[in-house]
This record gives structure tokens, C-alpha cells and sequence, in this order.
């Protein structure tokens, strides 16, 4: 194993090296305090911090189930078009390339209403443990369901 990282780091320092500072670009896609509804984002926790990047495919005409992230999560939109509604009626519009920071602790879904699927990489932060989304359940349910990824 020690010899494949060294190995990693001489490839990664040798094509790193042929670069320039010329040939660098970085370009801030998103960096806000709040969320996409315009609310504040939560403090974040000082207990042991989890970070998970997920590529998630959403197929053509569906719609994802009511849900809520309990932890700071940002996404990046690969390739679609997607609608997101709160619960409260807010309506978000996402195309390919557009970055969103998402609702936290506030029920939401997501709608593929187009003929191709979508494409969306989101990066939550949170506790070691901690679960990325949980579903509502209708009123009859006795609990919400936890999705651990």
C-alpha cells in the first residue's frame, strides 16, 4: 500500500509540476450563508463531521417523496432539468450547471418532468452517522424513515 501511494504522489507531483499558474482556474460556483429559500443556514456541529458526495440519476417523470436533510448539503447539477418544491410552496428551477445550497431541516421534493433523466452530485456535511435524508411518512405512519446512503 505505501508503495502505491508513493507512486500516486510522484505521478500527481510530476503532472502537477508541468503546469503553469497560468493554466490554474478556479472559479467559486457557490458560497452563501443561506439557503436556497433565502433562510439562514444552521450552526454547524462540533461532534465528529461525516462528509458524503453522492451522483444521483433521477429517471425521466419522477417525482421524489417528501423529504428533509438533516445536515448542510450542497448539490451541482450535471446534466437535467429538475424542480424543487418546499412544503411551504417555494419553488426552485434547476438546469444543468446550476449549483444550489439545499433546504435543511425544512420538507422538500424534487420533480424530473422531462423526457431525460437528471443528473445532480450533492456533497452533505454533517456527523459521523448522521442519516442524508429522512422521508415523511403519510399521518398514519408512526415514524419517519431514515435513508442512510
Amino acid at each position: 500500500m505505501r508503495i502505491l501511494f508513493t507512486l500516486f504522489v510522484l505521478i500527481f507531483t510530476a503532472s502537477f509540476n508541468r503546469l503553469s499558474a497560468a493554466d490554474v482556474k478556479v472559479e467559486v460556483l457557490v458560497k452563501s450563508d443561506k439557503m436556497w429559500d433565502g433562510t439562514s443556514l444552521p450552526d454547524f456541529s462540533e461532534k465528529e463531521t461525516e462528509v458524503t458526495v453522492l451522483r444521483i440519476t433521477i429517471p425521466p417523470h419522477t417525482t421524489l417523496p417528501l423529504h428533509k436533510h438533516p445536515m448542510i448539503n450542497a448539490g451541482y447539477m450535471v446534466s437535467g432539468e429538475l424542480t424543487v418544491e418546499s412544503e411551504d410552496g417555494k419553488v426552485l428551477n434547476l438546469k444543468q450547471g446550476d449549483v444550489l445550497i439545499e433546504l435543511v431541516d425544512k420538507w422538500h421534493f424534487g420533480s424530473n418532468n422531462t423526457d431525460q433523466p437528471v443528473v445532480i452530485v450533492v456533497f452533505y456535511v454533517g456527523t459521523k452517522g448522521q442519516p442524508l435524508s429522512i422521508k415523511k411518512q403519510p399521518i398514519h405512519a408512526t415514524e419517519n424513515t431514515q435513508i442512510k446512503h
